[in-house]
């Protein structure tokens, strides 16, 4: 397929070593994702068997160094992600619950013992992780939730409810965030623990192809030593939640662009009155202004994308990568399903797929409400959430 999209010369902009990683990551798209993923989709299956396939390609906590980890750069992750997501935005997902929140949370907040246990087999595939942060009744306001832990002699003992947690059925280990009588904690859970309970969140219209739960955690009793002991507060969750957005603003428009190259081959090769949809100029007109959409999306990711290799990205400038590319995505697969007529509702074609997955990837890691209240705040230093 052509990336007739790319007006700009964008890959132009990439380094020799980039281009290699976006070609080898697009190539497995292409032959181990793309032909099976309406079936998953239809099926609402999480295709385990491609695990192990994306470890041996370094994808699973491709940002951290050491401890097996591939060790790679933002940009680089940022791309692996806008291929992954030009599949299907659940798989992408799955790379961004283990590496960008799961096991960034133990790198980043662990102990040196956490870390050699988990992140060895969690890079390899071996252990699959997932991180416990929202609840039944807090989502955009993670301050107000109401899982505890208490301390009862050396133990730990949590109790509350965990929602829409990705891979917890799944998972091996998880990350649970709790109150404490010292503020907020991280605690590494083994899933396996007695008190940990992991329900599939079903049926769903969207990211069907993925696995989103209710934890509920009862009595769960863990050694002093599980506790993460560098994250104390809100700030230890926002971290990692911020490496989770950041590959988002790559994702959304790899979905995009898979959206929109759809729509471009169809309208070439479908005919109404006797002439391909491609030749009216109301088609031509859709694609041009979505293209201009992906290219300027992909310009802001890689822009960010440096910026956060040279340390310098700043948390409101996620929020913008977030909101605008988010909202650009889903704009341009509704868009994209509108060229293809009633054939754009069947899964033979990738748009409203793409569509209805982004409607979660636009809420998860942070609603545009709460986004837009981010850069406004940053714009006339006045908090409005409350």
């Amino acid at each position: 397929m052509s990336l007739d999209y790319d007006l700009i010369s964008f890959e132009s902009l990439l380094t020799e070593e980039e281009r290699l990683l976006q070609k080898n990551v697009r190539s497995f798209v292409d032959s181990a994702i793309k032909p099976n993923i309406a079936g998953w989709y239809e099926d609402a299956v999480f295709p385990l068997e491609i695990v192990p396939e994306m470890a041996k390609l370094g994808l699973l906590g491709m940002h951290l160094k050491g401890y097996g980890c591939a060790g790679r750069s933002a940009v680089e992750y940022g791309l692996a992600g806008a291929e992954l997501e030009a599949g299907d935005s659940g798989l992408r997902t799955f790379v961004s619950v283990q590496g960008s929140l799961a096991m960034s949370a133990i790198y980043k907040h662990g102990s040196e013992e956490q870390k050699k246990e988990w992140l060895p087999q969690m890079a390899a595939g071996e252990a699959i992780g997932c991180f416990g942060l929202t609840e039944p009744t807090a989502g955009s306001d993670p301050s107000s939730m109401k899982t505890f832990a208490r301390r009862d002699g050396d133990d730990w003992v949590i109790n509350g409810a965990k929602r829409w947690i990705g891979l917890a059925s799944v998972a091996k280990v998880a990350v649970i965030w709790a109150q404490t009588d010292d503020g907020v904690r991280g605690f590494v859970v083994p899933t396996d623990t007695a008190g940990f309970t992991a329900t599939p969140i079903e049926p769903k219209l969207s990211m069907r192809a993925s696995i989103q739960c209710d934890i509920e955690l009862t009595d769960v009793r863990l050694p002093v030593d599980a506790l993460l002991p560098n994250a104390k507060g809100l700030r230890g969750p926002f971290e990692c939640l911020n490496e989770a957005r950041y590959g988002i603003i790559w994702g959304s428009m790899g979905a995009a662009r898979d959206a929109w190259q759809v729509a471009v081959d169809y309208s070439k090769e479908r005919l109404q009155f006797d002439k391909p949809l491609a030749g009216y100029q109301l088609t031509q007109e859709k694609l041009v202004n979505m293209a201009l959409e992906i290219n300027k999306g992909f310009l802001l990711a890689l822009h960010l994308g440096r910026l956060k290799d040279a340390g310098q990205l700043q948390p409101h400038q996620i929020s913008v990568g977030k909101l605008n590319n988010c909202r650009e995505a889903i704009e341009i697969a509704r868009e994209c399903r509108s060229i293809l007529g009633g054939n754009g509702i069947t899964l033979d074609y990738s748009p409203l797929r793409h569509a209805n997955n982004l409607e979660s990837v636009r809420t998860y890691e942070g609603t545009d409400e709460v986004h837009t209240l981010v850069l406004g705040n940053k714009i006339t230093g006045i908090p409005a959430f409350r």
